[in-house]
């Protein structure tokens, strides 16, 4: 159950006082009775400088009293210069945060070493390293911003710094589309040069010789709903502050900054700031851009210092160095980082190989039989439909339809993830091409990938049809994404959608929408264990698998009553038919796909 306050006003403020110290909560917006429930009750704290029993202590209290909430945000130092046995008890395991915690990195030289992998990873269980600098999306679609270091001008930066590049390829990766409305959250450790502007006082920080001025930037063109930073040992509320020019642009929501002070300070500022907050893409526009009675100016936009912190920031560039983060709570895995790729593969594509059932490769081998390696005995070559330069489709055993497909690596690679930059374009073409195909016979695409008790890839791209999500003990598999397809008749991509998360919400399975222009190398690891779902409008779900995972989870769904209704088919066994249907199937697959065949265009 939601706590009390969340019925808040805009305008009200709540104090729970816990001995020495206070928190201050104060809810997003008052919200229609329909989306309190989408409220997400969150924490954020100031520099924690390895005092992680003082600052968890304190988190459960405020638990004890109020209630659970999401997640915790930690900006400034995470960690300081006491010694590592406190932080051992967690990296261990022998204590564990009790909520969910995202730290930002370094912010100097000393406490690098903590954060090995500058792409972000899991520290120790319920504390997660967000990254250099990028996108956090939760499922709830909430969406932060964060951006780890401190200003540096010079290139290259250490681990501990970031530059104008960095701070560039946040504003383009955002801001160029037109659909961009703000950020619900943006955290940086350095405060935002001038940010007093216009606002109430700052106490003892100057706001006009402290902090970045990038940072200034970064805040002016993502337009948070909140911003929060740390390092200059003190609290600050600023008054929210507006993201338009009165009467020349339409109103848009305001921005609040909020600094927090360190962890466990003797003068007994706030570290801790609790707030509720409903993801800006489900709010109602109308609601999203009320303005609070003591909104101030844009603390950026005038007085000159616009003009001197645009001289700072380089002209957008093409590619992004910026990566995406998620909502993931998975000890082993970790995310890659996002580092573009040509379009045009720089080696000259390689002749067609001819579609035969002797063709054979060198390629890295399995550690087992593998049913889907081009090279291995145990393949059926019967269902092979088409083979491109790195990649073939194959219709999926027992699958869900007579058109369901499996996409696969000619070479031997256990996920999408291992991918060569190739590899992925041609994997990309492919599932183009299929929605091509199947649009023009009155379907729409799913395609979804288990990386999960599998050597060997099998993207499978279900056309209302099956899959198969084949498993044995002594076999190792390639990734297979999985291609079906769904008559537009049976029903809309919203209900194929729905009923993806429901069935993952019943089996207690955390299904996570991702942003469409990511890509899986952005989000797992190699070797990483993971299910992901693509949608033919191009709405992605993923899920970390951590222990246990239902193997035929993705057929389960696909045959249950809400999208194609044979229910009876959600196991691959009780769909097999005999090799003469197959190859009939085969034959008549591939004489449908022929006008789409992009292969026959070399």
């Amino acid at each position: 159950m939601r706590r009390s306050w969340l019925n808040c006003g805009v305008n009200d403020k709540l104090n729970f006082r816990y001995g020495e110290w206070e928190v201050l909560v104060r809810p997003s917006v008052d919200l229609p009775s329909g989306l309190r429930a989408l409220n997400l009750a969150s924490l954020a704290c100031g520099d924690v400088e390895g005092k992680f029993d003082i600052l968890f202590n304190r988190v459960r209290a405020i638990q004890k009293k109020s209630g659970n909430f999401d997640l915790l945000l930690c900006v400034g130092n995470f960690f300081g210069s006491t010694p590592d046995a406190e932080w051992e008890e967690y990296k261990t395991g022998i204590k564990k945060a009790p909520i969910q915690t995202y730290v930002l990195g370094a912010n100097n030289q000393e406490t690098v070493k903590y954060f090995q992998d500058a792409d972000g990873c899991e520290l120790a269980e319920n504390i997660t390293y967000l990254g250099r600098k990028g996108i956090f999306t939760g499922s709830s679609g909430l969406q932060i911003v964060y951006l780890s270091g401190t200003e540096s001008l010079n290139e290259p930066v250490p681990g501990y710094n970031f530059s104008p590049k960095d701070v560039s390829s946040l504003r383009t990766m955002l801001c160029t589309t037109s659909q961009f409305k703000g950020v619900d959250i943006l955290l940086t450790s350095p405060w935002p040069k001038y940010v007093g502007n216009f606002g109430n006082s700052s106490g003892e920080v100057d706001t006009k010789k402290c902090g970045s001025a990038l940072v200034s930037s970064l805040a002016m063109g993502l337009k948070p709903r909140y911003h929060f930073a740390a390092l200059e040992k003190t609290y600050y509320e600023r008054l929210p502050y507006r993201n338009h020019v009165v009467l020349q642009e339409n109103a848009q929501h305001a921005t609040r900054f909020i600094a927090l002070a360190n962890v466990g300070n003797p003068e007994k500022k706030k570290y801790l700031y609790a707030f509720s907050i409903v993801p800006m893409k489900l709010m109602d526009a109308a609601e999203l851009v009320k303005q609070p009675p003591d909104v101030t100016e844009n603390p950026y936009r005038k007085s000159g210092q616009e003009a001197s912190i645009g001289k700072q920031i380089p002209a957008p560039v093409e590619e992004s160095a910026c990566q995406f983060f998620f909502d993931l709570n998975e000890k082993q895995g970790r995310k890659r980082s996002s580092t573009g790729r040509d379009s045009k593969s720089p080696h000259p594509k390689q002749p067609r190989k001819p579609l035969t059932p002797g063709f054979l490769l060198h390629e890295a081998q399995p550690p087992g039989p593998c049913w889907f390696c081009l090279a291995s005995p145990e393949v059926e070559k019967h269902l092979v439909v088409n083979i491109g330069t790195h990649c073939y489709l194959a219709l999926a055993k027992g699958g869900l339809s007579d058109d369901h497909v499996l996409i696969l690596p000619i070479g031997h690679y256990q996920s999408v993830v291992e991918l060569s930059a190739e590899e992925v374009e041609e994997v990309e073409t492919y599932k183009a091409t299929l929605r091509r195909f199947f649009k023009s016979r009155g379907k729409r695409c799913v395609v979804f990938e288990r990386n999960y008790k599998s050597h060997h890839l099998q993207l499978q791209r279900p056309c209302r049809h099956n899959f198969s999500g084949t498993c044995t003990k002594n076999f190792s598999f390639l990734p297979n994404p999985q291609v079906i397809p769904v008559p537009v008749s049976c029903c809309a991509t919203d209900d194929i959608k729905d009923a993806f998360i429901t069935q993952a919400q019943e089996q207690q399975i955390e299904l996570l929408e991702i942003p469409e222009h990511s890509d899986i190398k952005q989000i797992a690891q190699p070797g990483a264990a993971y299910f992901y779902v693509e949608l033919d409008t191009g709405e992605k779900l993923f899920h970390r698998i951590k222990k246990n995972f239902p193997l035929q989870f993705g057929r389960e769904v696909l045959a249950s009553e809400a999208i194609l209704n044979i229910p009876g088919k959600s196991d691959w066994r009780q769909c097999q038919i005999s090799k003469e249907d197959e190859e009939t199937l085969a034959r008549r697959f591939q004489k449908d796909f022929e006008p789409y065949d992009f292969t026959l265009d070399d």
